[in-house]
């Protein structure tokens, strides 16, 4: 049996950053949900690949709090990092942030997604471990697996 291979969260964090334009609002000229959700799922995706080094999908939403909005011509940025890591699945946590001109960020919404990493076949395969470094990286890897254990209950509830 080979050593598993173990990763630091720096190894895949990932920033993007998007302009927010009329295509992107809702009705009432805010950043439209759906569009941030889909934003978000591909930052996690890339954190995930990138930890796993391989296809990863996406499991479950465990949180998606919005609390502020945004308005076309402003820049979003969005940045994921690992939580967690379990044998084949991985908790990211990706935070959104409006950019003002001079640099100064407001967070608009924190998001929980928890991705797998898989085969060729979609079957859930290994991913390297997580080395947890420092107190922050202590209390989040905490409370990830406090959430993962109440997503456990949650499915075997058939919720």
């Amino acid at each position: 049996m080979s050593e598993r291979k173990m990763k630091r969260v720096e190894d895949s964090l990932t920033e993007q950053s998007h302009l927010l334009m009329p295509k992107c609002l809702n009705a009432a000229g805010y950043l439209f949900g759906g569009q941030l959700l889909a934003w978000i799922d591909e930052t996690a995706g890339i954190v995930a690949k990138r930890h796993a080094e391989m296809n990863v999908v996406t499991v479950a939403v465990d949180n998606m709090y919005f609390k502020a909005g945004a308005k076309v011509n402003d820049t979003i940025v969005l940045i994921g990092r690992l939580t967690h890591v379990g044998r084949s699945s991985m908790e990211v946590r990706i935070d959104t942030y409006c950019e003002a001109l001079d640099g100064t960020r407001t967070m608009i919404n924190r998001a929980y997604f928890t991705m797998v990493g898989t085969d060729e076949q979609q079957h859930p395969v290994e991913v390297p471990g997580l080395i947890i470094e420092g107190v922050t990286q202590q209390i989040e890897n905490e409370a990830a697996q406090k959430r993962a254990k109440l997503w456990k209950v949650r499915r075997h509830e058939g919720f």
